[in-house]
């Protein structure tokens, strides 16, 4: 009962956050008004921020973070400190904070869509790239920017078009994003022999131009592989991003768009060190175009153990309702659970690589459903995992993080809302997660990170450091 009340009194983080947050006002940075092109708001940043990393690295460049063992090289490098990510920083308590905001703090500071509560995307893009909470006017602006690139050239469409139905959405993403390449202004830019220093403003281009593409290419995977094939309707130059997404996807439904908004927020970032975020920046350290990052970026959010883990849990609880029906006991979970755990399997959705406690993602998107449907039978079934999973999985003993994780209601939303297609899911991440990555790879241009090549030893070696 104690780690029950636990677990609620933290589902609640989310509300009282609000609360907090209204004593933060003064802490806030505002972007200046006096320009809404964020090329230019950025160009102001960037030589402020150099001097401030060069500083920083000249006075304390030689001191010492951590220590690695041998435990954390063969464990996926978890806890080692390798990484410089400007966006995100991932809080194992707290969760996600977008350039020092958590996700209460975006939700009330971040500016919505007139027709909408939920951030734009476009806001916590500008976010990302600035470290600022942007005006209306400058949010905007992106979306008219993102708007007026959302075009693709005529190779990408017959890619996509020329591919079978049955080629996974996610190889059809990364096959068209590497096509782009061929509009990389980064691209040509190096190829010609740029200074160095204006790396930063191609990698810019090219992000944005990606970005605002991305709609575009999954919605034509989505008609060709789930619907009829017909072509998305053309972008409205007076809508945000993404309306235009949800519109040209087939949805038409308020409640689906503002559900899109907030998806595409809560997915955009989760700092560096996760597959699919140290895929891009990787690749991008070799000086690989925008696109070619991206499409590793990709491929690396493919994997069912990172972007495709969504699937898994609906899958689970589609399991579990064939087998118990949509009105279950909590015994009856109970003895599901079990049932679940002593065949070796794992309860997915639950736990988390970096946090320790409920993962406030999953909370947005379970008040979401707690506000539009909370009597869905999914929905219901989500809910009762949610009180009866930590506690299961706490009196094992060996859980350091028994909360549910994003994944665990993400895909529950879209069934609801219409979108039952669960192979498409992670293509929607994708969407989402280019705003992070993307906004990584400027400011990895702009400072000049170098190629990344971290050293390794075989297990031999390793035997002979401990000898």
């Amino acid at each position: 009962f104690a780690n029950y009340c636990m677990m609620q009194a933290f589902g609640n983080i989310a509300r009282l956050s609000f609360q907090k947050s209204s004593v933060i006002s003064s802490q806030v940075r505002l972007a200046s008004n006096t320009s809404n092109n964020l090329k230019d708001i950025m160009a102001n940043l960037i030589p402020v921020e150099q001097k401030r990393v060069k500083e920083f690295k000249k006075e304390h460049g030689s001191f010492v973070l951590g220590d690695v063992t041998i435990d954390k090289i063969y464990g996926g490098m978890r806890g080692i400190v390798g990484l410089v990510t400007e966006t995100s920083v991932l809080d194992p308590q707290e969760g996600i904070r977008f350039r020092n905001y958590n996700i209460p703090e975006c939700q009330k500071l971040l500016p919505s869509a007139k027709d909408g509560e939920q951030p734009l995307p476009e806001s916590v893009f500008f976010l990302l790239l600035t470290g600022k909470i942007p005006t209306p006017e400058q949010v905007q602006w992106i979306s008219k920017e993102l708007a007026n690139r959302a075009d693709l050239p005529g190779h990408v469409v017959n890619l996509l078009n020329g591919l079978p139905s049955n080629v996974h959405p996610m190889t059809q993403l990364i096959s068209a994003c590497a096509a782009l390449n061929s509009e990389s202004h980064f691209l040509k830019a190096y190829n010609s022999g740029v200074n160095k220093a204006t790396y930063w403003e191609y990698a810019y281009e090219d992000a944005m131009d990606l970005i605002a593409k991305l709609p575009t290419v999954a919605s034509i995977i989505y008609r060709n592989v789930f619907k009829d094939s017909s072509s998305p309707p053309p972008v409205n130059q007076n809508k945000d991003w993404s309306a235009n997404f949800a519109n040209m996807l087939g949805f038409t439904d308020a409640q689906f768009t503002e559900f899109v908004r907030l998806y595409l927020v809560l997915h955009c970032d989760h700092e560096g060190g996760n597959a699919s975020a140290h895929a891009c920046h990787l690749v991008g350290s070799t000086l690989a175009d925008p696109y070619l990052s991206f499409s590793a970026s990709m491929a690396a959010l493919a994997g069912p153990l990172h972007g495709a883990a969504n699937q898994e849990c609906l899958n689970f609880v589609q399991k579990l309702v064939n087998k118990l029906g949509t009105n279950p006991s909590d015994d009856q979970v109970l003895g599901f659970l079990n049932d679940t755990l002593n065949s070796g399997n794992v309860i997915p959705g639950f736990g988390h690589a970096v946090l320790r406690q409920t993962d406030p993602r999953y909370m947005c998107f379970r008040e979401f459903g707690l506000k539009h449907f909370p009597n869905d039978p999914l929905f219901k079934i989500s809910s009762q995992l949610y009180q009866i999973v930590p506690e299961l999985l706490l009196k094992l003993g060996k859980v350091a993080n028994p909360y549910p994780n994003v994944d665990a209601a993400s895909g529950i939303v879209l069934q609801y809302l219409g979108m039952t297609e669960m192979n498409f899911y992670t293509v929607m991440f994708g969407v989402s997660r280019a705003l992070g990555v993307m906004s990584s790879l400027v400011w990895s241009r702009a400072l000049g990170f170098p190629i990344e090549r971290p050293k390794s030893f075989s297990t031999e070696k390793l035997m002979e450091k401990v000898k």
